[in-house]
């Protein structure tokens, strides 16, 4: 996916009512946010669409827990959803959002295609528009907030790189597991990293292997296509797995194959399954993205724009289809190995607790986890 990302200008509002958080499982619009008070309503309501709780965990861990606490803080009205991968709920969320009385709407689309369709309906209404984290080409948002995909894709092209010179690997063969084909973000990671890879293709220091893209993101195909990989090519010395579920689908055919642990897997997005794996050491290493950052930043914009304001982008990122410049706020990733998942511990991300059960305890020890 290509992505851009946006830091917020922004304030918190001067009222203080709650708002109820929605967002059933699959969007049930039956839980949606209360009405704001009287007085609050001239700062408008702001919906957000998350994609699904399957190709990650942070949008129901993470991203759902920022936002509230954001819009709780400002006493902003909200109703965040969750379309659970469903292109049909998304649409019909957006609609009932739209229809209910959003002045901002936020979107994490599924694709571009079924993204633009909400976004076009959302402004011939007036609503101002925000793309989360991922792009939607052609969409035309006014504000794009994410991470620097590009970097992330770079990082893990580096981070699979060091794995293999710490194993002292020769001509090794990679096999790159990417994420969804209709994900823009997974298309800029793929750009990032294969910027650092095709140039060892070409000179012929690493030996390029299967190279496939994973269907929305989905965990349990990404272990059948990595199983052909491995059949049909036993020597894969290393994987670049596009975020830690499919580098955790990865490793676990590895395992099966009494592979782990020799074969250098890479990852996304700091999980405690991923954080683990690397613990473990059966994944070489994760890139963090601060997502408390990333939400704090889009619900300022969000916060900004329901109160009629027009916040301040710190930049622009190139909507390569429509060619238009998205003004965006773009946050830097983190690389993250054993010796620094310290660091995702101490930032508040994932908890010791979570993250240093039983087995895992000694090695959360070792790598200085307090």
């Amino acid at each position: 996916m290509r992505k851009g990302i946006l830091s917020l200008t922004a304030a918190a509002a001067a009222m203080t009512l709650g708002l109820t958080a929605c967002g059933g499982e699959s969007g049930d619009s039956s839980a949606q946010s209360s009405a704001a008070p009287a007085e609050n309503k001239a700062a408008g309501k702001i919906g957000v669409i998350l994609p699904d709780s399957k190709s990650s965990a942070r949008w129901e861990t993470a991203d759902r827990k920022y936002l509230e606490e954001a819009f709780k803080a400002a006493g902003i009205a909200y109703d965040i959803q969750n379309a659970q991968g469903d292109k049909t709920q998304f649409q019909t969320i957006a609609d009932q959002m739209i229809t209910s009385g959003a002045t901002v709407l936020m979107i994490v689309n599924l694709d571009s295609g079924t993204g633009k369709a909400v976004l076009d309906k959302a402004k011939a209404q007036g609503v101002a528009t925000i793309d989360y984290d991922r792009l939607t080409l052609n969409g035309g948002a006014s504000y794009y907030v994410s991470f620097d995909n590009t970097k992330v894709g770079t990082l893990q092209g580096e981070g699979l790189v060091k794995c293999l010179t710490d194993k002292k690997a020769e001509k090794p063969i990679v096999a790159e597991l990417n994420g969804s084909p209709t994900d823009n973000n997974a298309t800029l990671f793929k750009n990032g990293y294969d910027g650092v890879l095709k140039p060892k293709y070409d000179s012929g220091e690493y030996v390029k292997g299967p190279d496939q893209s994973v269907p929305d993101w989905d965990n349990a195909q990404a272990g059948t296509i990595f199983e052909q990989m491995l059949t049909e090519q036993p020597k894969i010395a290393g994987v670049l797995a596009a975020n830690d579920g499919l580098g955790n689908a990865a490793i676990t055919v590895l395992k099966k194959n009494n592979l782990n642990g020799k074969v250098p897997v890479t990852g996304q997005d700091a999980t405690v399954q991923g954080l683990q794996n690397i613990l473990a050491g059966d994944q070489c290493m994760t890139v963090y993205k601060a997502i408390k950052k990333e939400a704090d930043a889009a619900a300022k914009l969000a916060i900004g724009l329901a109160k009629g304001e027009k916040p301040a982008a710190t930049g622009t990122v190139k909507d390569s289809e429509s060619g238009a410049d998205v003004p965006a706020v773009l946050l830097e990733p983190q690389a993250i190995f054993f010796d620094n998942v310290k660091d995702v511990v101490a930032d508040g991300y994932v908890t010791k607790d979570e993250l240093c059960t039983g087995e895992f305890a000694a090695k959360c020890t070792e790598a200085g986890i307090q």
